[in-house]
């Protein structure tokens, strides 16, 4: 039987505040930080408060991860929608905050169900509408989809950010500066930047 108990309002700022802890937790610490007691700690407020708008630590984790999904999805319609699609999400895919974050998502999601499919279910529904955004990007451009695959060049983009990222959070750097000229070239050959 579900609880009946009162859920804090979810346009509350103490809500906001509750999550933006969470988030620097994840990013500082990981997720296995992310606790009642340090998330309110971060915040500056009482424990007791976590539960108040959260009834579980999954249903916080969920919103947070809602939370910035909906904001990807903002930003990423701005990226298709930009002048050269191909550079501005690739841009957004090297963002280090945003695929530390993905990163510790993904962990997470290797021990809980509802998260793991939560993320699997917007992952589809991001590739997806990147798929049709950049589709069209290269059809414009002139771009032959069987020389380069637009959904190849999306999956190349998301496994080489979050490797790169990884990576440099180990401290290992080889073939980086290699890597990322290597991309700038092709994005020269498939999007040169207008004059």
């Amino acid at each position: 039987m579900a609880s009946t108990r009162r859920i804090g309002s979810e346009d509350s700022a103490t809500r906001a505040a509750l999550l933006d802890a969470a988030q620097r937790l994840m990013l500082e610490s990981g997720y296995a930080a992310v606790t009642s007691r340090r998330v309110a700690s971060e915040a500056g407020l009482k424990p007791q408060l976590v539960h108040y708008y959260f009834r579980t630590m999954d249903d916080l984790f969920l919103a947070l991860f809602r939370r910035g999904a909906e904001f990807n999805l903002e930003r990423q319609a701005a990226a298709l929608a930009s002048p050269t699609p191909l550079r501005a999400l690739w841009a957004f895919s090297r963002n280090p905050a945003g695929t530390a974050l993905t990163l510790e998502f993904a962990a997470l999601a290797n021990h809980r169900k509802e998260i793991r499919a939560e993320l699997a279910a917007f992952a589809e529904q991001f590739r997806r509408r990147q798929a049709e955004g950049l589709g069209d990007a290269f059809d414009r451009a002139g771009i032959d989809p069987d020389e380069v695959p637009h959904v190849v060049v999306l999956v190349m983009m998301a496994a080489l950010s979050q490797v790169l990222a990884m990576e440099d959070g180990l401290g290992v750097s080889t073939g980086h500066h290699e890597t990322l000229a290597f991309v700038e070239r092709w994005l020269d050959r498939l999007e040169p930047v207008p004059s």
